[in-house]
């Protein structure tokens, strides 16, 4: 296998497994930081996208933005391949997106809070679409009240959160949930609507 080879196959895994770019040699990231600093700087130029330090946007993944719907993505932030982020979106610091989520920030926006983990085929939609009698659905107005996710908060594959939701710090979301309603911090929840299960180990009492 050529040196180049190996390369195209190291990017494709980094692709769907951004989380391993933290753990790089620094042979390797000798040719890897070129590269991501080349993918963020043609996003910067092409769309309103802010990207800060150390951070890997895999090139298959679509960031879509323009004036008034910024994405901002902080610093250590990871987002893998297939993803399709439309803002207003706005990523704290460590955020991790894993491949093949889908965040619609609506008017309102979605903001996620630093050290926040999202796993596999998760959907966000900041949005939703009226459901009256006297129109078709898709000649319904749409309203739009944001989506806040908090600190250090675990998202597990395959969740959706609709409009207005809230999850406090340090929550948990079992895979496939669907949240429908505001989670508060610590808490543990699953199932489709997504209803309370527990605590995290060692949260503080209530």
């Amino acid at each position: 296998m050529s040196e180049d080879d190996y390369r195209e196959q190291h990017k494709q895994r980094l692709a769907y497994m951004p989380w391993l770019y933290g753990r790089l040699k620094l042979r390797h990231r000798a040719w890897v930081e070129p590269w991501q600093q080349g993918i963020q700087q043609r996003l910067m130029a092409l769309e309103t996208v802010h990207c800060g330090t150390d951070c890997f946007v895999a090139p298959q993944a679509v960031l879509l933005a323009e004036p008034g719907r910024d994405i901002f993505v902080g610093d250590g932030c990871q987002i893998a391949a297939d993803c399709v982020i439309h803002g207003p979106v706005r990523l704290g610091q460590r955020v991790s997106i894993n491949h093949h989520v889908s965040l619609e920030g609506g008017a309102a926006g979605i903001e996620i809070g630093d050290d926040t983990r999202i796993a596999a085929y998760c959907t966000l939609f900041a949005f939703n679409h009226g459901m009256e009698a006297d129109r078709l659905v898709r000649e319904q107005p749409v309203n739009s009240r944001g989506i806040r996710i908090g600190c250090d908060v675990w998202i597990g594959a395959r969740v959706g959160i609709v409009d207005g939701v809230t999850l406090g710090d340090h929550a948990v979301v079992g895979m496939g949930a669907v949240v429908t309603r505001d989670v508060p911090p610590w808490t543990i929840v699953a199932g489709n609507p997504a209803r309370p299960i527990g605590r995290r180990p060692g949260a503080p009492s209530c």
